[in-house]
C-alpha cells in the first residue's frame, strides 16, 4: 500500500510542474485534464503526507526512551508514543478507503427520472414530494436544478419528472436513490382517515458526455409534434416538442418542455445519451455478479429501497435497516445521513473483498 502511496504523490508533484507548464496554461483541454486527476489525488496524498509525518515522529518518540530520561519525560515520551500510534491507525484506514476503486461515474452531473407508480393520484403527489425532496438537497450543496421534462397531474403531483442536477460529485451521493420509495399515508381525499400505501420510482443516470456514447444521427429517428398540457390538450399551435426515438436500443425520449423546438431537441440528446450509456452500463454490470454484491441498491430499480411512514415521522431505509423518526426534516432534503450510512455500507463490503 506505502509503494503504492508513494508513486501516487510521485504523480501529484509531477501534475504540480505539468499544471506550471507555460504550454499546459495555454493548452485548455489539458489544463483541465490534469487540473481534474491533480483535483482527484489531493484528498489521499494529504493523507499519506500526514501519515510520513507521524511515522517519522513516532521513530523519533521511541529512540527517545533508548536515552537516560527522567520519570517526567519518559512518561511524556509514552504518552506521544500512544497518541501518534492512534494517528497513525486512523490514518491508515483513512488511507485504504481513499484507495478504493473509484466509480467513474462519480464526480458527474445526474439526470433523475421520478415517475408516480402503484397509488394513482396519491403516487403522483408523491412523485412531487421526492422531486422536492432532491432539489433542497442540491441547493444545500450548491447544485443547480434543470426541468428537462414533467407530465402533471390536476391535483399538482407528478407522472413523470426528469431533471438534471449540476454540481460536482452529484452522482457520487445521489446514486444510492435508485429504486422504488414507498409512502404510507392518509391521503387528503380519505375521509375515513385509512392509511394508503403508494409506490414511486427513482432512476438515476450519470450524464453522458459525446465521447463516452458513441450515437450514430442515422439510428435516431426525430419527430415534432405540438406541445401538449394535462388532458392532452394543446397548449401551443407551433411544432416545438420533440420525440427521439434510438433504433438500435428502442430507447424512446419526448421533450416539450420548452419553446423552442431547437432547445427540446437539446435536451433530449442529453437525456437519450444518458439513457443508452446508463443502458450499457446496467448490460456489463449484469456480466460482473460479484460487482452487483459490491454495490448498496445502485442496480435493479425495481428494488423497494426505503418507506416513508408520515403518521409516526418515520423512514426506513431496507437495504441496510436503519429507520430515522425524522421524515419531516428529510422531505426538506436533510438526507445525508441515509447516503452517508449507504457510502460507508458499500465502502465496508468493498473492503470485505478485498480481504478475501
Amino acid at each position: 500500500m506505502l509503494e503504492r502511496l508513494q508513486s501516487l504523490e510521485d504523480r501529484y508533484n509531477k501534475l504540480n510542474e505539468l499544471l506550471s507548464d507555460p504550454e499546459i496554461i495555454n493548452d485548455t483541454n489539458k489544463l483541465r485534464e490534469y487540473s481534474k486527476e491533480q483535483s482527484g489525488l489531493e484528498e489521499v496524498v494529504q493523507a499519506y503526507r500526514q501519515y510520513k509525518e507521524a511515522d517519522s515522529e513516532l521513530k523519533d518518540a521511541k529512540e527517545m526512551l533508548e536515552d537516560d530520561l527522567d520519570d517526567e519525560m519518559y512518561e511524556m515520551a509514552k504518552t506521544e508514543i500512544a497518541a501518534l500510534t492512534e494517528t497513525i491507525d486512523e490514518l491508515e484506514d483513512k488511507m485504504k478507503i481513499l484507495l478504493l476503486p473509484k466509480d467513474p461515474n462519480d464526480d458527474k452531473n445526474v439526470f433523475m427520472e421520478i415517475r408516480g407508480a402503484a397509488g394513482g393520484d396519491e403516487a403522483a403527489l408523491f412523485a412531487g414530494d421526492l422531486y422536492r425532496m432532491y432539489s433542497r438537497y442540491a441547493e444545500q450543496y450548491g447544485w443547480k436544478t434543470e426541468v428537462m421534462e414533467a407530465s402533471t397531474t390536476g391535483v399538482g403531483g407528478y407522472k413523470e419528472i426528469i431533471f438534471m442536477i449540476n454540481g460536482n460529485g452529484a452522482y457520487s451521493r445521489l446514486k444510492y436513490e435508485n429504486g422504488a420509495h414507498r409512502v404510507q399515508r392518509v391521503p387528503e381525499t380519505e375521509s375515513g382517515g385509512r392509511i394508503h400505501t403508494s409506490t414511486a420510482t427513482v432512476a438515476v443516470l450519470p450524464e453522458a458526455q459525446e465521447v463516452e456514447v458513441d450515437i450514430n444521427e442515422k439510428d435516431i429517428r426525430v419527430d415534432t409534434f405540438a406541445s401538449s398540457g394535462p388532458g392532452g390538450q394543446s397548449v401551443n399551435t407551433t411544432m416545438s416538442a420533440v420525440r427521439l426515438t434510438h433504433e438500435p436500443t428502442g430507447i424512446i425520449v419526448s421533450i416539450q418542455d420548452e419553446k423552442s423546438q431547437i432547445k427540446n431537441k437539446e435536451k433530449a440528446m442529453k437525456v437519450l445519451r444518458a439513457r443508452i450509456y446508463d443502458k450499457y452500463q446496467q448490460e456489463a454490470q449484469a456480466e460482473y455478479d460479484e460487482n452487483r454484491k459490491s454495490a448498496v441498491g445502485t442496480g435493479d430499480r425495481s428494488e423497494r429501497i426505503r418507506t416513508y411512514n408520515f403518521p409516526q415521522n418515520r423512514v426506513t431505509d431496507h437495504r441496510i435497516g436503519l429507520t430515522i423518526q425524522k421524515l419531516d426534516q428529510i422531505l426538506q432534503g436533510k438526507l445525508d445521513e441515509f447516503i452517508d450510512a449507504l457510502l460507508l455500507e458499500e465502502q465496508a463490503k468493498k473492503l470485505e473483498q478485498i480481504g478475501e
